[in-house]
């Protein structure tokens, strides 16, 4: 998996797989957010603008406290922006209640934790097929959809072996099938290779560039890790609540 990895970015490099629709996906513009710390007030982001486009891979790099998670979070409809606008599907995402960014989420939106997130005693299989029956999936479709998106990321054969089973990579591997067996078109990932050492930290990201080319879908990540940048569509760097230039 390593060597086919490094193979497969070569040729990415060469071939120039940069394309860009000209329909964003989601809009990111103006956008600030502050929180209450006492009697003040934390302002964590201070004007981000960022437009993310179909089936691309984009990195968010920067220190603890720069304001990466706080952006995530905004743009998956976890947290709403204290000014500024969001658009999803060139839908409002910022002036819409938290009822109706749940509907999106559940729809349209995959979320993978720097912590895993599986049930501890639940196999790979079933911890993806929970999250397509809390999904509103019809049970008809969760046998083909999980048995296919844990061939993808490479588990076909740990499908009914628990977390405890497995390694970290394994498990985090088990978190993507998981993020996506609801057929995401964006999918946000909060350091997925945090806790991974740099060969497994490889096989996820060739994951990613597979799933990105098969499922056709965005992804956007943030990371410390400067060794998988090269993997990436697009990197912004972030300092203080903006990105820094250049």
């Amino acid at each position: 998996m390593l060597i086919r990895y490094y193979c497969w970015m070569r040729n990415w490099k060469r071939e120039g797989f940069r394309i860009e629709s000209k329909e964003p996906l989601l809009v990111v513009q103006g956008v600030e957010r502050s929180f209450d710390v006492g009697h003040q007030k934390l302002k964590v982001l201070k004007g981000i603008d960022l437009t993310l486009y179909p089936e691309q891979l984009v990195m968010l790099k920067g220190r603890s406290g720069s304001g990466k998670t706080t952006l995530m979070n905004l743009m998956g409809g976890l947290d709403t922006p204290t000014s500024g606008q969001i658009w999803f599907r060139k839908q409002p995402f910022h002036e819409w209640d938290d009822d109706r960014r749940t509907v999106v989420r559940r729809k349209d939106i995959g979320f993978i934790f720097q912590a895993y997130a599986l049930m501890p005693l639940l196999s790979a299989y079933e911890n993806v097929e929970l999250s397509m029956r809390m999904a509103g999936i019809p049970r008809s479709e969760w046998k083909p959809r999980v048995t296919s998106c844990l061939e993808l990321v490479g588990l076909g054969k740990r499908m009914h072996h628990r977390p405890s089973e497995m390694s970290g990579g394994e498990q985090q591997r088990v978190a993507i099938a998981k993020a996506i067996a609801h057929k995401p078109s964006l999918l946000l990932a909060d350091e997925p290779t945090a806790e991974l050492d740099s060969q497994m930290a490889a096989q996820v990201m060739a994951v990613f560039r597979e799933i990105v080319a098969t499922e056709k879908l965005t992804i956007c990540m943030t990371t410390h890790d400067t060794t998988i940048m090269e993997v990436a569509d697009h990197v912004y760097e972030m300092a203080d609540g903006v990105f820094a230039q250049g």
